[in-house]
């Protein structure tokens, strides 16, 4: 799956890198962040095509990666077993185990943290690249080092990865591609579920994990009672109860992250807070309307340029976004958000835009 280029700029001079047979990617984790770096794999494949390309990522985004044709092994990271006191010791250990029999060439550090940096090590390759901003010390243990931006202006993730790929000597060129799986329906659909999903829908993801990002309760409920379409909430798990009517569907918890894609496919929207899931749409379709409140879209909102995002108050789509637009205001992730999460009117808004561009 491909969408049009971004804001990336391939350089037009850069040394040719030694050639490399087995490369590692570390990108075990966050969701979004796993979708992130899709093209940038692509992209090694595209300059380095006769090379093993193995991807590390935490056992429960591995889904993701099933089928990518540019990459030839998925190595599970059981990250849950290297929590506490001596969680990265034993990661350490697992990468030795695990990593060094394999005689890299090369390792490719995307996640940048203390635990990636020690794997870098366990995985004795004769080159170690990742980004000199890299956090927690990782960057102590590479043997090359790069600048993920320059200067002040807002870089995506995206583009941040892609020039990583080509400092290892992959080939970047438009558009960026994104491969994630076909998926599938969830296997427990009734005769009328399945009738509901044959027919245009709205697929709404309301909540995140991150802090000031999430629908009310109120807000879902909203959405789901005044919308031109009928409308399927999605999500992890079940509760809080949610007061919807007929013309909508629930699957909260019923949906693996390959049938939440086979979901994003079909739908005629989809409206997502800013999370992991609204990056996964973001791969597979234009018709995604991302709600932010205090995050930049430009830093971390729809990569595609057909996309839009909502805030406060302005929907724009993505390929009309200029730097300065929508500044990061991370103190406001904190802020106590009791009762709706966006300014009245809002939900009136979005789904006017939905009404609009529905055809």
């Amino acid at each position: 799956m491909t969408t049009p280029g971004h804001r990336f700029t391939a350089s037009k001079e850069s040394d040719s890198p030694p050639a490399c047979q087995r490369i590692l990617v570390i990108k075990p984790s966050s969701l979004g962040d796993v979708v992130h770096a899709l093209p940038a794999v692509a992209a090694l494949r595209a300059g380095l095509p006769d090379a093993h390309i193995a991807w590390l990522v935490n056992t429960e985004w591995a889904p993701l990666l099933e089928g990518n044709p540019h990459i030839n092994e998925i190595i599970p990271f059981p990250r849950r077993n290297f929590r506490g006191l001596f969680g990265l010791w034993k990661a350490y250990q697992w990468g030795r185990q695990a990593l060094r029999p394999r005689g890299l060439d090369l390792v490719v550090d995307f996640q940048g943290l203390a635990r990636s940096g020690l794997i870098c090590l366990a995985a004795g390759a004769r080159r170690v690249l990742g980004f000199r901003e890299a956090r927690e010390g990782a960057a102590f243990f590479y043997t090359e080092k790069m600048a993920g931006k320059e200067g002040d202006a807002p870089v995506h993730a995206v583009d941040r990865y892609l020039k990583l790929a080509e400092a290892a000597g992959g080939k970047v060129e438009p558009p960026a591609v994104f491969s994630l799986p076909e998926g599938g329906p969830p296997p427990d659909l009734t005769e009328k579920e399945s009738a509901f999903l044959a027919a245009p829908f709205t697929l709404l993801h309301p909540f995140s994990r991150g802090a000031g990002k999430s629908l009310s309760l109120g807000e879902v409920e909203a959405f789901c009672s005044e919308s031109p379409l009928p409308v399927c909430v999605v999500g992890v798990g079940t509760e809080p109860p949610l007061a919807l009517p007929e013309t909508c569907l629930d699957l909260r918890g019923r949906t693996s992250l390959t049938q939440l894609l086979w979901l994003m496919r079909r739908a005629a929207w989809t409206v997502s807070v800013d999370s992991g899931p609204m990056h996964m749409a973001a791969g597979v379709t234009d018709r995604l309307l991302s709600i932010h409140t205090w995050t930049d879209p430009l830093m971390v909102g729809p990569y595609r340029r057909e996309a839009w995002i909502y805030r406060e108050g302005k929907i724009r789509r993505v390929g009309d976004l200029k730097p300065g637009d929508f500044p990061e205001r991370r103190k406001d992730r904190h802020r106590p958000v009791s009762g709706p999460l966006l300014p009245q009117g809002a939900m009136s808004q979005l789904l006017a835009h939905i009404e609009q561009h529905r055809g």
